[in-house]
């Protein structure tokens, strides 16, 4: 429990710290956005890796020269809290999340996740979700890598709920290549213990999938075979 509580400690230090990084932005931002949006990627991309070292976790990253050059939409499998933090620190690219609208109401997180360009989704409110939904095409057609959790929540497990109809509606209507990644053992790091906990994670980067190659039966099968995909190597394991 000593590393749970120390891991609270520095994090909710870190935030309260937060207010100086966020003045340094806004002073960068007088020199042009480009160098706004690489110190945002910086910062938050050593913010995800704080998070994991605090854990003694190792993590690997597999397969990454798969990535495609220009943004992408990732879409990964969700089985942890730490799922966030691991993509922010490991995984290339400035990144935003497509999140559930109950982080939104997050203090200091929801801020920065506002600053990144990170989307948030009611599904409970049709409207509203269209409308998150058509500005994430937009986002990612003007050139942003955003991520995806099309199980909607963590899993706390070695499973996987189905993917949720037209989640990767986002990647088709944009034209831009879809990113399936594999997020492995990840729950051992907070959920199997409710407490933090040193393991091995393993980020897996599969082949991109550019919807303009596929026919319309495949972009409307599309969900499901990416989630065969992500699950994958996780079955392997079973």
């Amino acid at each position: 429990m000593i590393r749970t509580y120390f891991f609270y400690f520095v994090l909710v230090s870190y935030l309260l710290l937060s207010g100086f990084a966020y003045l340094w932005y806004l002073f960068i931002g007088l020199f042009g956005k480009q160098y706004q949006y690489n110190y945002l990627h910086k910062m938050t991309a050593s913010w995800g890796r704080l998070m994991v070292a605090l854990s003694s976790s190792k993590v690997e990253l597999v397969d990454s020269y798969k990535l495609p050059q220009g943004n992408v939409l990732y879409v990964s499998n969700h089985q942890s809290y730490y799922d966030i933090p691991l993509l922010l620190g490991y995984l290339p690219k400035p990144k935003a999340y497509v999140a559930k609208i109950e982080l939104s109401k997050v203090p200091l997180i929801s801020h920065w996740m506002r600053v990144m360009g990170c989307l948030f989704l009611d599904r409970g409110n049709l409207k509203q979700s269209l409308k998150v939904i058509l500005q994430g095409i937009e986002d990612l057609k003007n050139g942003k890598t955003l991520v995806i959790f099309p199980e909607g929540t963590r899993s706390k497990s070695y499973t996987m709920a189905e993917f949720r109809k037209g989640s990767l509606k986002l990647g088709i209507k944009a034209g831009v290549p879809i990113v399936p990644i594999t997020i492995d053992g990840s729950f051992k790091m907070y959920e199997a213990k409710k407490a933090i906990t040193k393991d091995h994670v393993r980020i897996i980067v599969h082949d991109p999938i550019y919807p303009h190659l596929l026919s319309k039966e495949e972009q409307d099968n599309l969900s499901e075979t990416v989630r065969d995909i992500i699950m994958a190597p996780i079955a392997a394991l079973q």
